[in-house]
């Protein structure tokens, strides 16, 4: 996946995860920083942010958990550790943060 590919697709996820967002009935502000950072706020004012590091090729979610880094692996997002799926890993972190069990899906 060469560079403008990469920007593509994860234009698409964070596109996708604004929505979803949007659909899950949750408190949560949502705002695009630039054109690779999405950075979402909670009520009890703790934030996620997720950006895209377009020269690793790589999703990046920061939560207070930690940090997460995610590649297109297998036709999915896999967290370059775990290899946990992006939306399945944003959900736990945006449910811990928020306060409310929330079920995040790849479009």
């Amino acid at each position: 996946m060469n560079e403008s590919e990469f920007l593509h697709a994860a234009r698409g996820v964070l596109d996708h995860v604004e929505e979803a967002l949007d659909a899950s009935g949750i408190e949560v502000d949502i705002e695009r920083k630039s054109d690779g950072v999405l950075e979402l706020e909670f009520e009890n004012a703790s934030h996620i942010v997720i950006n895209l590091q377009a020269p690793m090729r790589q999703i990046w979610i920061a939560a207070k958990a930690g940090g997460f880094h995610f590649e297109s692996r297998d036709g999915a997002w896999r967290d370059t550790r775990s290899g946990d799926e992006f939306f399945a890993a944003l959900s736990l972190q945006v449910s811990a943060q928020s306060g409310a069990r929330v079920v995040l899906a790849a479009g």
